[in-house]
């Protein structure tokens, strides 16, 4: 019997950088808590605005898939930007952060997504999928989201096909594939 060799390094234990919670040690838990340290140290969000480890549940084709947000940032009591972490292109991870951000909050669609690959990222509009800037100086520091919440459009929740459709969109982009 071929036994599955895990794809991540395992280092141990790690606390989380704004809840404190015990986590396994990866390479890529280290890079999401650089990226919650960029948001505090650098852009300047209060550590009570950003939300780790938010997650949307899919079952599609028997195929069950969770999709964790890495952060999702608050401000002024709405959630107004969701960043996605994912190594490689990041255009390949686009589509799923939409997805995501179009979902996620049941009272409205959130209207600001980044993807990042830990180097690189780019800011999207979730409207119409637009991205608006490159780099990861396109985050918006907490200051700029406070004026951009005011002037972003907090669009109703998605129903029926077209939330269905997002869900599928981010289950197929989502899902697992682990080597052997």
């Amino acid at each position: 019997m071929k036994v599955p060799k895990p794809h991540h390094l395992i280092y141990g234990t790690l606390a989380d950088y704004l809840t404190g919670e015990e986590l396994t040690d990866t390479d890529d838990e280290r890079i999401r808590q650089r990226l919650s340290r960029l948001m505090v140290e650098e852009k300047g969000y209060p550590p009570g605005s950003l939300m780790p480890r938010l997650r949307i549940e899919t079952l599609f084709s028997r195929c069950f898939v969770v999709s964790t947000i890495e952060l999702t940032a608050i401000v002024e009591g709405r959630m107004v930007m969701i960043l996605r972490y994912g190594p490689g292109s990041l255009v390949s991870r686009e589509r799923a952060a939409i997805a995501a951000a179009r979902v996620l909050n049941p009272h409205y669609r959130i209207p600001l997504a980044v993807v990042t690959n830990g180097q690189d990222a780019e800011l999207l509009e979730t409207k119409t999928g637009k991205i608006l800037a490159y780099g990861v100086d396109s985050i918006p520091d907490y200051p700029t989201a406070v004026t951009l919440q005011r002037e972003l459009e907090f669009l109703p929740p998605l129903d029926g096909p077209r939330r269905e459709r997002e869900l599928r969109i981010l289950n197929a982009f989502d899902v697992e594939r682990c080597c052997f």
